[in-house]
């Protein structure tokens, strides 16, 4: 071998270990086996019914979110009463029966969200069979909410708002930023969130996966059309480091049909899996709870079996969708908004038969 091509295979041998130090590792896919014990583990195939209904004739409840404070369980839920969206809250001591508070966001005058503040508890605790307690930052309890000044059901162009209060149980308003963090008229707004974005869930990733502390989902709709010729919704990611000022992360959404909706996530994780529970609409049939998984909350491996709810009883004949799911002294509650024969109302699936009679 001559001088040239021992220098040649030098070469090339340098070469190829750079591109392997600098490469950077292809995400994983959640393999196939652990994507089904995930569904064996969150299914709730028994349907307990309703357990929060309109509070007057002509509204409409929906979106619920669980947490555990001094002891209890409550529910920050949203109420569509024909003009825009209010938030209020509940309380429980068994997950099945619910007692209402009253409201945490009400309509105000003259303000980017006087008639749209649809509320969504920020940090709980999203180990699965956790504490489900909620975080305090800089010494308060947060929420995002989805915000906006026209009235009508989800009307206009809406954003993402963050309010915050000293005590996330009393029925008492929260403070609000006078400003949306995030909207679709920002400069740095993506094609698939350049018209409207919608509900939101922040959580806490302590090993800062995506580089910040704060990771906020959400499910906005583009200019962009689907493949039916519509809009659509997809699901995409946010960052913080001050629960404050947000920036967007990744130009792509994380879940999309580019058809439908899919939307409404939350997050659990199950040992070193995350779980994106979320619902999808109108790519198939009606609307249903879908679920998908990660190993960093960023790339995400989509269940492709049963749903884990869909449309079957008079109370959900419509819609099943917009989930929280917990699992409690070894049940998994799924809780969903229903919409059906009863009008828009909060039902109930759980892992084991909770039905009064049932063992």
């Amino acid at each position: 071998m001559n001088r040239t091509c021992r220098f040649c295979l030098i070469f090339l041998f340098v070469v190829n270990c750079s591109l392997r130090l600098n490469a950077q590792p292809t995400p994983s896919l959640v393999p196939p086996a652990v994507m089904q014990k995930i569904y064996d583990e969150v299914k709730t195939p028994y349907k307990y019914g309703v357990v929060l209904s309109e509070p007057a004739e002509g509204t409409m409840v929906d979106s619920p979110t669980i947490f555990r404070n001094k002891g209890k369980w409550w529910m920050t839920y949203i109420v569509f009463d024909g003009k825009g969206y209010e938030t209020w809250i509940a309380k429980s001591r068994d997950l099945l029966h619910w007692e209402t508070l009253g409201r945490v966001m009400s309509f105000t005058e003259n303000t980017w969200d006087a008639t749209q503040k649809a509320g969504y508890v920020s940090l709980v605790d999203h180990k699965w069979g956790g504490s489900y307690k909620v975080k305090k930052f800089r010494n308060r309890y947060w929420a995002s909410y989805l915000g906006g000044s026209e009235k009508g059901y989800e009307a206009g162009q809406l954003g993402i708002g963050m309010s915050s209060t000293e005590d996330i149980s009393r029925p008492a308003e929260w403070e609000r930023l006078p400003k949306p963090v995030l909207s679709a008229s920002d400069a740095d707004a993506r094609w698939y969130d350049d018209e409207t974005i919608y509900k939101s869930l922040v959580i806490h990733d302590r090993d800062k996966k995506t580089g910040y502390p704060f990771v906020m989902y959400y499910n906005a709709k583009g200019k962009k059309k689907g493949t039916d010729g519509r809009g659509f919704e997809s699901i995409a990611m946010a960052v913080s480091e001050d629960m404050v000022h947000w920036k967007r992360f990744g130009d792509s959404p994380l879940i999309t049909r580019q058809l439908g909706i899919c939307g409404d996530a939350q997050i659990a994780k199950i040992k070193d899996v995350y779980v994106m529970f979320y619902f999808g609409a109108f790519w198939k049939p009606r609307a249903f709870e879908r679920f998908a998984c990660s190993y960093d909350l960023v790339n995400w491996t989509d269940w492709e079996g049963d749903d884990l709810i869909s449309p079957s009883e008079p109370y959900d004949e419509t819609y099943a969708h917009k989930p929280w799911v917990i699992k409690w002294k070894g049940v998994v509650y799924h809780f969903y908004n229903a919409v059906g024969q009863q009008g828009r109302v909060i039902a109930l699936a759980t892992s084991r038969d909770l039905r009064a009679g049932k063992k």
